[in-house]
């Protein structure tokens, strides 16, 4: 039984059902993808995704899954990383890396970058032992409780190189400011990114929208091998004697020996009942996590506004901006624009988001600037990722006290921030420990 149908809960039924077991895949939701999913629009019945999802070369577990579904075709890798950014005045550059090995192309390609002074280009030369030694390991140099920005404080990244790619990647990887967020799990980002394959560090793009590029085709999967996936199925996990005992699904209950939970920090408590009283430290651990939000504004003009896929916007409260044509299929520009972190935008009203991401990009955009804004849209996920704030309480590993209940989502100890990438691997790893069970 796996309850949740976002990317760990798919991830784990897909391996258990890839494993030959029959698997029964609840989700309260109507829809497929937890966090990572599209919906249909109220006014006008298009699917929109509820933000911009990005995947990286490194996401080993993630491809793992789109493979095992047959949906690896559904994103584009780049043959190594290019970021295009627009200055304030609409100046385009790009960072582009040379076929090089890992992190040699990184080095040179900063090193080409004419956006920078030469001095920050060189500074970049003082991160290489650095990400060589969290690579050869895995883990991080740097000191317990450091901040981001101490870090790159630490290893001599200032000025542009370090506003246009150092915190714009750790704002987009971590969903924090880099003054609050800790170095760890950044550098593990980065450690993963550089690694031994120069396409490790390569942005994949969805062609299609979320929900096709992998729900559907995971549901498809489990189905095909004699699982079920039930939509609106509000479930409630039942534990007696330190075991699990039944599930109830709306009123019918459903006896059940082994459980893979995939849902959110913030949902644990409400999906358990009965003697939780070794799930305590875990629980509550949980609910103590704070919340991080992310606000994506989509736009659609009257013509094609930009050329690029996407673009960088360093300095702007926007950060990213996606062309969706080629995930949608439409013709003229569909926008999305990206701010993660974004607690000071979160609680401004829509219309005001709207005007706000309609100036950054008419401000940004050369082509934009005659053409029309036909509507627009926001959606606010206030609880899009965990804090990983110093001091943050400790998060899960997939086993738990309680006999036969796993746990998966982004939020469990995987070393990796809150990105598709940690949900794909604890889904793995509970699917792996119930199949040994």
């Amino acid at each position: 039984m796996v309850v949740g149908g976002g990317v760990a809960g798919l991830s784990a039924a897909t391996a258990l059902a890839g494993a030959g077991r029959r698997v029964l895949v609840l989700e309260a939701r109507g829809e497929l993808g937890g966090r990572a999913t599209a919906f249909a629009d109220r006014t006008t019945g298009e699917r929109v995704d509820n933000g911009q999802h990005v995947l990286l070369g490194c996401y080993r577990e993630t491809f793992t899954l789109l493979r095992r579904i047959g949906a690896e075709g559904h994103v584009r890798i780049q043959p190594t990383l290019e970021v295009p950014y627009l200055d304030a005045a609409g100046r385009r550059s790009v960072l582009r890396c040379p076929p090089l090995p890992s992190p040699l192309h990184l080095l040179a390609g900063v090193m080409r970058w004419d956006a920078l002074p030469w001095r920050e280009r060189l500074s970049v030369l003082r991160l290489a032992r650095p990400l060589l030694r969290a690579r050869a390991a895995l883990r991080t140099p740097a000191s317990a409780g450091e901040t981001v920005s101490a870090w790159l404080t630490r290893h001599g990244q200032r000025g542009r190189l370090r506003e246009w790619l150092w915190e714009p990647l750790a704002v987009a990887a971590l969903n924090q400011s880099p003054s609050e967020a800790a170095a760890a799990p950044f550098v593990r980002v980065l450690a993963e990114m550089f690694g031994r394959d120069r396409t490790d560090a390569s942005l994949a793009l969805p062609l299609v929208p979320l929900h096709e590029m992998y729900a559907l085709p995971a549901r498809r999967y489990v189905e095909s091998r004699g699982g079920e996936v039930r939509l609106h199925a509000l479930a409630r996990v039942h534990v007696a004697d330190g075991e699990v005992a039944a599930i109830d699904v709306r009123g019918e209950r459903i006896a059940c020996r082994r459980v893979v939970a995939a849902v959110p920090w913030f949902g644990l408590r409400a999906l358990l009942a009965g003697d939780l009283e070794p799930m305590e430290p875990i629980i509550a651990n949980a609910e103590r996590l704070e919340s991080k939000p992310i606000v994506t504004v989509n736009l659609w003009y009257d013509r094609t506004v930009m050329d690029d896929l996407f673009v960088g916007l360093p300095g702007r409260a926007m950060q990213w901006v996606f062309d969706k044509r080629q995930a949608f299929g439409e013709r003229a520009s569909h926008l999305s624009l990206v701010s993660s972190g974004a607690d000071a935008l979160v609680a401004l009203d829509n219309p005001a988001l709207i005007d706000l991401a309609s100036r950054e990009v008419a401000a940004s955009i050369p082509g934009a600037r005659g053409a029309t804004l036909l509507r627009g849209t926001v959606i606010r996920e206030k609880r899009a990722t965990f804090s990983l704030a110093p001091g943050q309480p400790p998060r899960p590993a997939t086993a738990t006290p309680i006999r036969g209940l796993v746990l998966a989502g982004d939020w469990i100890d995987t070393g990796l921030p809150g990105t598709i990438e940690s949900a794909a691997l604890a889904g793995h790893r509970a699917a792996e420990q119930l199949v040994n069970w």
